[in-house]
């Protein structure tokens, strides 16, 4: 079975932040409607608005982001992979974040335009170009 997924372009551009794995969140991270915050034993990730991140934290800048519109079932498989395996094979790299509702898909702002088109080609939905 294929999977055709229709996606969103959300509007902004977003950084990925690493901070000390005791670091508080920053007030800053929650200014935006997008933001996601992951903390392990080794990092406090924070993906947020790139506008919003002040001068001197250490980030990954200049990403755009893919969110697989609806509610996905837990039950499903093979969302991630639909999107990943043909962005990789087309040599784009992906940061992938997943919530309780849906998935979003990470690509650098310099491969959104290739990152769509590839996309397209194998039968998902992209809205809002």
């Amino acid at each position: 079975m294929t999977l055709s997924l229709s996606l969103s372009i959300l509007p902004d551009t977003f950084a990925v932040c690493r901070l000390a794995p005791d670091a508080p969140i920053p007030s800053w991270v929650t200014n935006g409607d997008f933001v996601s915050i992951t903390r392990t034993d080794d990092e406090l990730s924070i993906v947020c608005r790139q506008s919003d991140v002040p001068n001197g934290i250490h980030c990954e800048r200049d990403w755009r982001c893919l969110q697989v519109d609806g509610l996905l079932d837990f039950a499903l498989t093979g969302i991630l992979a639909s999107l990943a395996t043909p962005l990789a094979q087309a040599g784009i790299s992906i940061f992938a974040i997943s919530t309780f509702d849906t998935d979003y898909l990470l690509v650098k702002e310099n491969n959104l335009e290739k990152a769509i088109a590839v996309l397209q080609n194998v039968g998902h939905r992209i809205s809002n170009l």
